[in-house]
């Protein structure tokens, strides 16, 4: 029996986590495998449909019927030029349906298509019931967190996917700006202050400015980029592997397994995030390629040089939010990092070389809850800048 109370979810690019408004605060609930964030994937096998970490295991074993990334796809078509360029680096089939793309895969002996929002719909579903359980008892109002700079192609087909999974979608929230509520009600700081709020995901890059007074905001200027996050750097890290790989190796071809570049993709990750923290480390993958070993030492410079024009696009959006909100950068008072591509030390060096203030660190959990969609007994906030 559902009372109305309503959830927040967050379907990002890689994870995706639901929360509920309890005590004054919002909680992040955990699911089966009791982690409070959950890969936004889903793998289709001859029996069943496998979400989270279970999903996860198949992109080793069963990459050609494993899909993820479905938020760079949806509400574009199939012709889209990012469409045609993730297309390179995903082991699973992406066909053209009437000009819009589909995933095909196997799924219990047969062939199926699914479109970005029927697979989105399968991860909001997943989110959904993980919330009832907690709560005990049935939910059907929601609020989403979207990218900033979605188009109003891609907020319609979240919408559609809020629909197919049996949720009644109250509102779609911009993701920096559900940051911003969260950080900013907490502060609850009387004096007028300007904030930068930078969110750089799996997917997406938004970079939002908001001044905020006394728990209220007004947002200055939203910029962004839909497909510029985490996975860019991951696949131009994959691309130098292949090349490296052939050279060390008599042209032998790792694109021709995609269970080569499944396993490969997940050791550049790895070695991605340990140069968060220390400046050289290996990308190794132990019988990647017929029976052949991989070893390559990977460090914070060739990173950085290898990514260079990646980060640099991110200075653009920054550029851009100010130069939209008609501020100077000594107008911002504070940075807020959301995201975990923010982790990367060349983003923090790239933000003090434009000259702003200190940036406010946290990560992960304390960052997806300040992302959270806030939301209690059908009431959200009410403002400019949430948008339906």
């Amino acid at each position: 029996m559902s009372t109305g109370t309503a959830i927040g979810i967050d379907l990002g690019t890689s994870f995706s986590c639901v929360g509920v408004f309890k005590h004054g605060s919002v909680e992040i609930v955990a699911n089966d495998q009791d982690h409070r964030i959950t890969p936004t994937c889903v793998a289709f096998t001859d029996k069943e449909r496998l979400f989270s970490e279970a999903a996860m295991y198949q992109m080793a074993v069963n990459p050609t019927n494993t899909v993820f990334d479905v938020k760079r796809l949806i509400g574009r078509t199939f012709d889209d030029k990012a469409v045609q360029g993730d297309m390179k680096h995903w082991p699973f089939k992406v066909i053209n349906s009437q000009g819009m793309p589909k995933f095909e895969v196997e799924y219990r002996g047969e062939k199926k298509q699914f479109a970005a929002e029927e697979i989105s719909a399968m991860v909001l579903e997943k989110m959904k019931e993980t919330a009832e359980a907690y709560l005990g008892e049935k939910v059907t109002d929601a609020v989403i967190a979207v990218p900033a700079y979605f188009n109003s192609r891609q907020r319609q087909a979240t919408l559609d996917a809020g629909k197919i999974a049996g949720l009644n979608v109250l509102r779609l929230i911009n993701e920096p700006t559900a940051a911003a509520i969260a950080y900013g009600v907490k502060k609850r700081s009387r004096r007028r202050h300007n904030a930068l709020i930078f969110d750089w995901g799996g997917g997406t890059l938004d970079v939002s400015i908001l001044s905020i007074e006394n728990g209220t905001f007004d947002v200055k200027a939203v910029s962004g980029d839909t497909h510029l996050g985490g996975e860019n750097i991951n696949s131009r890290l994959v691309d130098h592997c292949v090349e490296e790989f052939k050279r060390m190796h008599e042209g032998r071809d790792l694109t021709t397994s995609k269970k080569a570049i499944v396993r490969l993709r997940k050791a550049c990750e790895t070695a991605k995030g340990k140069l968060s923290t220390i400046d050289c480390t290996n990308v190794e993958v132990v019988s990647l390629f017929e029976d052949i070993d991989f070893c390559m030492e990977l460090t914070q410079a060739q990173f950085e040089r290898l990514c260079l024009d990646l980060f640099d696009r991110t200075t653009d959006v920054v550029k851009s939010a100010l130069s939209d909100a008609k501020m100077e950068r000594t107008d911002v008072d504070e940075i807020l990092l959301v995201g975990g591509s923010t982790r990367i030390p060349r983003v923090q060096t790239m933000l003090q070389d434009l000259k702003l203030p200190s940036l406010n660190l946290s990560w992960q959990l304390r960052l997806l809850r300040h992302r959270m969609p806030r939301c209690n007994d059908r009431r959200v906030y009410r403002s400019s800048f949430l948008l339906s």
